[in-house]
């Protein structure tokens, strides 16, 4: 995968494919490497973008809202008029909080795992964050076969939160936990895909059910024996309910 950056501002992000463009956005604990998968199998049909999140350059200003206007500043930079948006955990919740901002750019939502209602995470502390032990175990919470937790996913997530930048991971996790959308997802106007492991104990399915709920022209589909992470875990079936998606999306424009 190859990074670009904006001189201008030194801001990262992936660039992959041609075509109608589809930005994702990776959680807290997350990288691009989230999406290895996902991109390679989109950018054969389609442009991709994944934006490199400032989560330490930002300093203790960090939160789910600074972000969001990273990612609109992003788009403006590189001329993006209308994309399709997929976030998973939190960057699910980034994607509705700019879907609700900035409406007219959004050809459709996809969302798994989202953050914005209830989640279960590691929490706003890491009381145990220098037991290596401990953080393989939390890791391997968020997939249903703990083997999906590879040991550099493991080691990635471990140097993150021993990093001398734990204040603002703590400052993020708060900002999205503080942050419940629930009175404002009725305002969501873009057909909306809602992907879910239906394993999934981060938030758990009853958080699905409720976005579906909630959001007006919102579908559902459940990927079993699968957790919070469904493009890592089960990518072939989350691919084959995306391009169903986004192909139903083309059919109506004919």
């Amino acid at each position: 995968m190859t990074r670009h950056s904006i001189s201008k501002t030194q801001n990262h992000y992936v660039d992959e494919g041609e075509g109608d463009v589809i930005i994702l956005l990776y959680g807290l604990f997350g990288s691009v490497n989230n999406f290895r998968q996902l991109i390679q199998h989109l950018r054969q049909t389609r442009r991709v973008i994944v934006p490199v999140f400032p989560f330490f350059e930002m300093g203790t200003s960090i939160n789910i809202f600074t972000l969001t206007e990273f990612l609109h500043d992003l788009t403006e930079e590189i001329g993006l008029k209308k994309f399709h948006l997929l976030g998973n955990s939190m960057g699910g919740h980034i994607a509705l909080l700019y879907a609700l901002k900035h409406p007219h750019k959004i050809e459709s939502l996809i969302l798994s795992g989202s953050s914005g209602l209830y989640e279960n995470g590691m929490g706003d502390s890491f009381p145990k964050r220098k037991d290596y032990n401990y953080i393989k175990t939390k890791t391997e919470l968020t997939f249903y076969d703990p083997g999906t937790a590879s040991k550099e996913l493991v080691d990635e997530i471990y140097e993150t939160v021993n990093s001398l930048r734990v204040i603002q991971i703590l400052s993020l996790a708060k900002s999205a936990i503080h942050n419940n959308l629930c009175k404002e997802l009725s305002n969501i106007r873009a057909n909306c895909c809602l992907i879910w492991g239906r394993n999934d104990i981060i938030t758990p399915p009853a958080v699905a059910l409720e976005f579906k709920r909630l959001i007006p022209h919102s579908t559902l589909s459940w990927i079993d024996q699968c957790g919070h992470v469904p493009m890592m875990e089960k990518p072939k079936a989350f691919n084959s309910l995306l391009d169903h998606f986004l192909e139903s999306l083309r059919e109506k424009t004919f």
